[in-house]
């Protein structure tokens, strides 16, 4: 299914010798992707929701037909639920920044874990600076999956909001968001979901997940960087203040008072990103022409045949064993700094993710400073797994020579 998927990304014709293993980080643009954006600003690009004139509408009309994209691939209830950010961090800036503002106080808990994104932690941190409510952290087992019994034991009364990844962008941990959705349910909590790495990889159900936010980046799912998508349930669509004020999200401006209008278009001041938002939905049309449960499968498999090879080597070390996972690899080798072992690799023309990956959290608890890390696309393969396991081996004969 996925032999020939590589023609469709001219990134690698144009870098025919490159084994490209950082995904994780951003994902390559199909052609069909690059050439939505092109087409957008070279052919049909106005200001979109202001212009009476053909060009502006028609455009207005392209754009909210991403929105309804959007809906229907994560299976929300309804376009209006979606809403456009510059990235999937400000999407969770803004959930916390006015969550915090209207409902959070001295007393209360917000709770994350162990495997989030800083993305995921910093707004929260920055919120309970103004609010003076406690950060409460979930652990993780051995494994490096989350501990479920910690999670139940920290859940109580106080705790005001749950916020936690789908996927971890360090281990490839999957969240068993069933059991998050039940102890949200039993003590009435909202949760946000940070669906940034599972969001290409695998079918995501917004009324099966029961959550209140879903968020995740453009640049992620193959499509451009500079949008993020923000699902929100409709009782904070109403009962939200503005997080930004402009052009857009109003109804009536006065000096003496302003009104605002509704649904998304409350949080989406100014101009957007329109040739972004137009590339998403190429992205969509691309990645929907496979079965995103063979996808997840083909790139696990991808994973599983490089966790086998890398297991041959005494020395190298694999980061995370959760049973649920996706195609991330973090791994260590013995006495060989992780960023020296991304420089070799570049030199044998192997690109992998080193450092704490924006996880400085995560590696403390792992009694690690950094890793390095191989995450695999769709347009990945077996002979891409066979090149960095040589290169692997040629990383360890420089330090050892």
């Amino acid at each position: 299914m996925f032999e020939n998927i590589r023609n469709n990304f001219p990134f690698f014709k144009n870098n025919p010798k490159l084994v490209f293993l950082d995904t994780a980080a951003s994902a390559q643009k199909p052609q069909s992707v690059i050439e939505s954006v092109t087409n957008c600003y070279s052919s049909e690009y106005a200001n979109i929701n202001r212009g009476v004139y053909k060009i502006s509408s028609s455009l207005t009309e392209k754009y909210e037909n991403v929105r309804l994209k959007t809906s229907k691939y994560i299976n929300a209830e309804n376009e209006d639920n979606v809403i456009f950010t510059k990235s999937a961090t400000e999407a969770i800036n803004l959930v916390a920044s006015c969550f915090s503002e209207k409902y959070l106080d001295s007393g209360d808990e917000v709770l994350l874990s162990y495997l989030e994104h800083h993305a995921n932690i910093v707004p929260w941190q920055l919120a309970a600076k103004k609010r003076g409510f406690k950060i409460i952290t979930i652990n993780i087992n051995n494994e490096g999956q989350l501990d479920y019994d910690d999670l139940i034991k920290k859940v109580n009364k106080k705790t005001k909001f749950i916020s936690i990844t789908h996927m971890s962008n360090v281990l490839g941990t999957i969240v068993d968001m069933q059991i998050i959705r039940d102890q949200a349910k039993r003590y009435n909590i909202p949760f946000l979901i940070d669906g940034c790495q599972y969001i290409a990889h695998a079918p995501v159900d917004i009324k099966s997940l029961g959550c209140d936010f879903y968020v995740f980046s453009g640049h992620k799912l193959y499509g451009p960087s500079g949008v993020g998508v923000l699902y929100m349930k409709n009782q904070w669509l109403d009962n939200f203040d503005p997080y930004q004020g402009g052009g857009d999200m109003i109804e009536n401006v006065d000096f003496k008072k302003t009104t605002f209008a509704s649904g998304h278009q409350k949080y989406e001041a100014g101009t957007p990103p329109i040739a972004q938002v137009i590339g998403l939905g190429a992205s969509y049309d691309f990645i929907s022409q496979f079965d995103l449960k063979e996808i997840f499968k083909y790139e696990k498999e991808l994973y599983e045949y490089a966790v086998d090879k890398l297991q041959s080597f005494n020395d190298v070390h694999i980061i995370g064993h959760s049973k649920n996972k996706g195609a991330i690899l973090s791994f260590t080798i013995d006495n060989i700094h992780p960023n020296d072992i991304g420089l070799i690799l570049d030199q044998h023309n192997i690109a992998v993710r080193t450092g704490h990956h924006c996880a400085q959290p995560l590696l403390k608890k792992l009694n690690l400073n950094a890793t390095a890390r191989a995450s695999f696309g769709i347009y990945n393969n077996k002979s891409d797994v066979d090149s960095f396991i040589e290169a692997v081996k040629e990383t360890k004969k420089f330090f050892k020579s």
